[in-house]
């Protein structure tokens, strides 16, 4: 049975080493808008392990929203913690992930990253199969979260072969 009332994706929370490097990265090279702050919060009990699966003793200093685009929305953490890891999951690791951001122009997209000193990966390469259509690139930020580029303005095989009905359902 499907969850009741789901409707889509609100947001994206990542934490990170140093705030104020992940504003200047998503403001001034990614084009995110700054919305607001949030923060410090930390208790004494077990708040932050019963509500945020975190040690009892973390403290979320700063937690800063964006929006991305017209769709997607930032909540980026700055924590201290005394069980804190340092280490960046790969989309191998249990738990990798990485973002993936919309553009109309990749080519485009991928020149400005590079103008910016961004570490871009090998490509863009173009998908195969239900996804032929799409063109995508991994890039890392500043403190090495994967993010990825993806553009398919004439469609992606699939959805051009199962376009959604007027009441939003596939064919």
């Amino acid at each position: 049975m499907p969850m009741p009332g789901m409707r889509r994706m609100d947001h994206v929370g990542f934490t990170v080493p140093d705030l104020d490097q992940a504003h200047r990265f998503l403001v001034d090279v990614l084009g995110c808008e700054y919305l607001y702050s949030l923060g410090p919060f930390r208790h004494d009990d077990d708040w932050m392990a019963t509500h945020l699966n975190v040690h009892p003793r973390a403290e979320m200093v700063e937690n800063r929203w964006f929006r991305c685009g017209d769709q997607v929305y930032f909540e980026v953490f700055h924590y201290e913690s005394p069980d804190q890891r340092d280490a960046i999951p790969r989309n191998s690791d249990i738990g990798g992930h990485h973002v993936a951001l919309y553009v109309d122009d990749i080519d485009a997209a991928v020149r400005h990253l590079e103008g910016e000193g961004v570490q871009v990966l090998e490509g863009p390469t173009a998908s195969k199969g239900p996804a032929e259509g799409n063109r995508w690139v991994y890039f890392l930020s500043p403190w090495g979260m994967q993010f990825e580029l993806v553009s398919y303005p004439g469609g992606k095989k699939w959805h051009n072969e199962h376009p959604r009905g007027a009441d939003g359902s596939r064919g």
